[in-house]
């Protein structure tokens, strides 16, 4: 199998935080969505996705959302 690396493409994202609507088009946000939590559900190319808080919500090269853990945030992206 052959190697590759991704191209360096800046993205928009912001951070969903516990209790505040993250006010982006595309995205629903539900106060009490399960139980003693919340969410929001992303309108994505790939049907509705889940996003709790901590999770970042990047906009794509395209311009279509995406919900992504801290975790594999912190592991892709850095701060331009």
């Amino acid at each position: 199998m052959d190697r590759y690396r991704k191209k360096p493409v800046e993205i928009e994202a912001v951070q969903f935080v516990a209790g505040i609507d993250p006010d982006i088009d595309g995205v629903r946000y539900y106060p009490h969505a399960v139980v003693g939590g919340e969410c929001c559900y992303v309108n994505t190319p790939e049907g509705k996705m889940r996003a709790k808080p901590g999770d970042w919500i990047i906009r794509g090269v395209k311009g279509e959302l995406y919900p992504c853990s801290a975790e594999v945030f912190a592991i892709t992206y850095e701060a331009v």
